[in-house]
């Protein structure tokens, strides 16, 4: 009996020390989804400063990176009806920039020449999403400019949006996006997120935990926070343009938004829930997890004593 008893204290032992592990990393998680660092500016803003006159030079070149992967047709590039109507949104608005659409063979290549070592994850990644993850972020890093799903339109010039040195863009609610980002090249912050793009790069029991955490939009918030909290004092801190488009949030001004998310499944909808409902579901993981320790812990039979 006393065995069984031993047994029972160190189980015990070892489910608080993992629930107590579970609840530090939960903790850390759950950060993603609330106050983040940097400077947050919404798009009337933006362009009020620039026309105020800028503080300083143009950081961002005149470059439109957009990606269109046919997962279905590789050599198939003409693009949905919507999403070539808000590409050219963006080349109208915006003549004099350099406009390249990436798709498959020029994506690979890319990475091949620039970023050899990075290839073979690139090539491995479980879902196709992912290289589109993979390759804005190297995009950014590389050329810089601005880069735009194609499910998002252009209302007006992107040019005051290049005095930000790099900046990404940001919902009011949740983990911040990547749908629309900004950079100067070789930004510091761009190194740090393709140089963990291969830390990451697990393959987790969901699909949709995969993609948001090994390079989508849990990943880039993670990277986000991990480069304001290691950079230098002298070195200011990032801009999250605001895109929330909940009611009475500031207007978009240069951004509108189309057919998206033609990636997600069944456990997107299951996340979206829990991200509205956080605190309710903190509160029943911890019960749980309290109660199977109790459970193992208090004997099922007195007469064990």
């Amino acid at each position: 009996m006393r065995t069984v008893t031993l047994f029972r204290v160190l189980l015990g032992a070892f489910g608080i020390i993992l629930l107590g592990t579970l609840a530090h990393r939960i903790t850390g998680f759950v950060h993603l989804f609330y106050t983040h660092a940097g400077v947050a500016i919404t798009q009337p803003e933006v362009a009020s400063a620039y026309a105020a006159g800028p503080a300083g030079p143009a950081r961002v070149p005149k470059i439109i990176h957009q990606i269109f992967h046919n997962w279905t047709d590789a050599s198939n590039e003409e693009l949905p009806a919507d999403w070539a109507g808000a590409r050219q949104s963006c080349i109208d608005t915006n003549p004099d920039w350099d406009h390249h659409l990436w798709n498959v063979e020029r994506s690979r290549s890319f990475i091949a020449k620039e970023y050899e070592w990075f290839l073979n994850t690139y090539d491995n990644y479980r879902f196709p999403v992912q290289r589109i993850d993979a390759l804005r972020y190297f995009l950014m890093r590389h050329y810089g400019g601005i880069y735009i799903d194609l499910d998002n339109g252009c209302e007006t010039s992107l040019e005051p949006l290049r005095y930000f040195p790099t900046w990404t863009t940001d919902g009011g609610q949740g983990a911040l996006s990547n749908n629309i980002l900004g950079a100067e090249p070789n930004h510091p912050y761009w190194v740090l997120m393709t140089d963990s793009l291969i830390p990451y790069s697990w393959v987790w029991p969901l699909p949709f935990v995969t993609i948001m955490y090994a390079s989508g939009q849990w990943f880039q918030t993670e990277i986000w926070e991990r480069y304001h909290r290691g950079k230098p004092a002298s070195a200011p801190p990032l801009t999250r343009v605001m895109m929330d488009y909940r009611e009475g949030a500031a207007p978009w001004t240069f951004f509108n938004h189309n057919r998206g998310e033609t990636w997600t499944g069944w456990d997107k909808y299951a996340f979206d829930w829990i991200g509205d409902h956080i605190a309710t579901t903190i509160v029943v993981a911890v019960v749980l997890g309290a109660s199977v320790i109790c459970a193992v812990m208090v004997p099922g039979d007195l007469s064990d004593h």
